[in-house]
């Protein structure tokens, strides 16, 4: 239950005074439909309205606030027309415009013969100043010649709205008990919580929305300890489940070793050497697999699957997409089924008898391994002996989904494998509740990927270079950023560069993307593994988990459009046989400072590693995690590009206060649940032992 403290937090904007049905809705589209989330809106600039100029020298273009007096007011002729209203100052005059706003109201704020103040950005119409929609209108003495923040908007919303719902917000702000460590707020001179909030939303200067101000610093890592204190609760409950000893005795894996084409890496031998020695424990494993693309993860991912196998037990992998579930059970069913392995894949497409066959054979243990979707999470599927679950790009699955899985067996190990390169930071805020495994080098016999950047307008000597690879062989990826041509934004749509293609290369080029039904994308992939389409122009679906060793060449249309890590995901569907590959970006000059820099890291390194770095420095830790998708924490107060010391000091602090306090009991610890509720990580606080 949300302690009755965060009550007036938690309900609607629409209860904050003059803020009725009409403006909530916008206001929630702005910043959320609580009081809380206009407590997380940031500032994101700032409105000087201390310059007072007279008339005359009131430059146009500029925020001014103006003594006026009233002196006409023109009502339109129709409603098409604005309502004018003329005032003056000794020394000129200003027309005041207002569209679709009613007469009465306006005689109301700006009586005839009265003085008024107003403030707003004074422009000029012809050779007459004039100011649309004054942002404030008061009699004299009421208008503070002050500094005013600046939030995001939306269409019909005004920042005097926005402003006005903020501040009521703040109002009901209560002041709350400390959770902060005493000896930290001295350290770093931060505020109590409730004057962290008032002077967010009270800047004074310019300077005061800079992200190292005591008051932004403390609400920022009061986010992070919310978040690194509910990771740490779901290891600690975890890990506090019996696990089970599981060490098999080699005789499967000794065989898959044997059938691979190439000898397994340094760093293959030693993650599977440390998911070993979990799986030996008998506490539950909890491990995350990183590898670049190519890397050879899934193949660490079989032998600790082989591992659980050989004690008579099952094991389970699951992917995000139908497409990744069926080319998974395509590379293991390689390599385990001539090792013995008895296999069979789930998802929710498989109906009818075929589906029954596959449930019973779980819950009567005769299937061993089971390659599957989202379905394996459902209800009606029962194991007879689950002991290890890997989960597959873990970005796309929450950690309550973890959870799930690892609830279809008893004391079941957790493998979550991602091939999306995690900057250190990302890793402790998404998978703080796992300890990770890297695989740092590429299978022996992958040869570099030598990628070009080059300017659109050269596409037809693009288009001969991909003819040329297509006489020698070579399959070929196309990527467009759309599907369909939209007006508002000039990029190359699939449908329309598969249809110039195809004059070119007949029944050769093939289109994938991501509206066809599962049964067709599955059919085209398969006519680009095996078949006759050898140039495959598809949208970002290929991005994720396909696996042609033959591509050697892969062009991507408008790169510039791309972020880092899915450029470097789109580039790693090449390179994966021994052929040498090469990879075309294709862009719209004129280029952007940031894309620029994108463009010429892609050209440089191969890294993922230090990609995802970069990705995290240009685009910010939203944009990288994809924040949108389930599992993944979305920062309103913290910045993880800048916020990185906050983290290191939130994650090691949550992990002290839980080896002290582990029942949250004493008084700092009634107060971190309080945390954990105002930052609605409250899903957490069930792992607590005493509730």
């Amino acid at each position: 239950m949300r302690p009755e403290i965060l009550f007036p937090l938690f309900a609607p904007v629409t209860s904050l005074k003059g803020i009725g049905q009409r403006f909530g809705k916008l206001v929630e589209r702005a910043a959320g439909p609580r009081l809380v989330d206009l407590l997380w809106a940031k500032p994101v600039g700032m409105i000087d309205r201390r310059f007072a100029p007279k008339l005359k020298d009131a430059p146009p273009g500029q925020i001014a606030t103006l003594t006026v007096r009233v002196d006409q007011h023109l009502a339109p002729g129709n409603s098409r027309q604005p309502y004018r209203v003329r005032c003056s100052d000794e020394t000129g005059h200003i027309t005041l415009t207002f569209f679709h706003a009613r007469g009465d109201w306006i005689e109301k704020i700006l009586p005839l013969g009265q003085v008024r103040v107003i403030s707003g950005k004074v422009e000029t119409y012809g050779d007459q100043l004039q100011m649309s929609h004054p942002d404030h209108v008061a009699p004299e003495g009421e208008i503070e010649l002050a500094v005013e923040p600046v939030y995001g908007l939306t269409a019909g919303l005004s920042l005097k709205m926005m402003r006005r719902a903020v501040l009521g917000a703040v109002a009901h702000a209560p002041a709350l008990p400390e959770w902060q460590d005493p000896a930290l707020l001295a350290r770093r001179r931060w505020p109590q919580w409730l004057d962290a909030i008032e002077a967010l939303h009270g800047p004074e200067t310019l300077e005061d929305l800079a992200p190292e101000r005591p008051a932004r610093q403390r609400l920022a890592y009061d986010e992070l300890l919310a978040d690194q204190l509910a990771l740490a609760l779901v290891r600690a409950h975890a890990k506090r489940q019996p696990g089970r000893v599981i060490a098999g005795d080699g005789r499967l894996r000794e065989r898959i070793v044997a059938r691979l084409p190439f000898a397994l890496t340094g760093s293959q031998r030693q993650a599977f050497e440390e998911i070993g020695a979990d799986m030996a424990a008998p506490e539950r494993m909890l491990r995350l697999l990183q590898g670049d693309v190519g890397s050879g993860k899934t193949v660490v991912a079989l032998l600790a699957l082989a591992n659980a196998i050989e004690t008579g037990a099952q094991g389970a992998l699951m992917a995000p997409t139908e497409i990744l579930a069926r080319q998974h059970f395509a590379t293991l069913e390689r390599l385990a089924a001539p090792a013995g392995i008895r296999m069979a894949l789930l998802t929710g497409r498989d109906k009818g008898k075929p589906r029954e066959r596959v449930l019973e054979g779980l819950a009567d243990g005769t299937i061993e391994l089971a390659v599957g979707t989202h379905a394996l999470f459902q209800d009606e599927v029962r194991f007879a002996d689950l002991a290890v679950a890997v989960i597959d790009e873990q970005h796309r699955f929450g950690v309550e989904q973890r959870v799930q899985l690892a609830s279809k067996g008893r004391g079941v190990d957790v493998l979550v494998m991602t091939a999306t390169p995690i900057p250190r930071s990302l890793q402790m805020t998404s998978y703080g509740d796992l300890d990770a495994s890297r695989l740092t080098e590429k299978p022996a016999g992958r040869q570099p990927i030598k990628t070009s950047v080059l300017p659109v307008e050269r596409l037809d000597e693009v288009a001969d270079a991909v003819a040329r690879a297509l006489d020698r062989g070579a399959k070929v990826y196309w990527v467009c950023p759309l599907i369909e041509e939209n007006e508002t934004i000039d990029l190359a749509a699939a449908e329309e560069r598969h249809a110039r293609l195809a004059e070119r290369f007949g029944s050769r080029a093939g289109l994938l993307h991501g509206r066809m039904k599962p049964t067709e994308r599955d059919r085209v992939m398969e006519d680009f593994a095996k078949g006759g389409t050898d140039l495959l122009v598809a949208t970002t679906v290929i991005e994720v988990g396909v696996d042609v060793p033959a591509a050697t060449v892969m062009v991507i249309e408008h790169a510039e459009r791309f972020g880092l890590a899915q450029l470097h995901q789109l580039r790693g569907r090449i390179g994966r046989g021994t052929a040498a590959s090469t990879c075309l970006l294709l862009y719209a000059p004129p280029l952007g400072e940031t894309a620029k820099e994108r463009l010429t890291i892609m050209r440089e390194t191969e890294d993922g590693f230090l990609i995802a770095e970069a990705d995290l420095r240009l685009r910010g830790a939203g944009e990288v995690l994809g924040t949108r998708q389930s599992g993944m924490p979305e920062f309103r107060l913290a910045d993880l590009a800048y916020d990185q010391e906050l983290l290191a000091i939130a994650h090691d602090e949550a992990r002290l206060v839980l080896a002290r306090d582990p029942d949250l009991a004493s008084p700092r610890g009634k107060a971190l649940r309080i945390l954990l509720y105002l930052f609605e990580r409250d899903a957490a606080v069930k792992y607590l032992r005493s509730g």
